[in-house]
């Protein structure tokens, strides 16, 4: 289960008009915390990115699976279940919830790494035209929060 903090800082983001993807970001962001302290590890830093967005999908944030020609398909359909299990949730299995997180707990703690990081957002950026980029970059300037004088 996500922190009550960081699902309030994503309802914050929601009530200020940011993209779902803005929202699901705190979730990813409460998931390397998690890697950082020791909680428990991941494979590699796109699976935490992975296992962040999946919590964001079962909090309620509207964030749409990927695109058929960037994710596998058990991607895709893990995604849109998230997101419907995000529409109505329920209490999550306790077992299950034990078996992920025993699993977890044996995997490395270095995908949180700011060099892992670093490498990971590299070759996400790689994938996509300079195009692509630009238009984030003037998103991210027309709603950038001002600061107040």
């Amino acid at each position: 289960m996500p922190e009550a903090k960081t699902i309030e800082r994503a309802r914050e983001d929601e009530r200020e008009g940011k993209s779902p993807s803005t929202q699901a970001s705190e979730f990813v962001r409460e998931e390397m915390d998690h890697i950082r302290a020791g909680k428990h590890g991941a494979r590699s830093a796109k699976q935490a990115i992975a296992i962040g967005l999946s919590k964001a999908r079962r909090s309620g944030v509207k964030l749409p699976p990927p695109r058929a020609s960037s994710q596998s398909t058990s991607t895709r359909k893990r995604a849109a279940s998230d997101l419907r299990a995000g529409a109505n949730p329920k209490r999550p299995s306790p077992a299950r919830s034990r078996a992920t997180e025993g699993a977890l707990k044996r995997e490395r703690h270095g995908a949180a790494s700011h060099t892992a990081l670093a490498r990971q957002a590299r070759a996400s950026a790689a994938e996509r035209g300079a195009s692509a980029r630009q238009a984030a970059g003037r998103k991210a300037a027309a709603t950038r929060k001002r600061a107040t004088r």
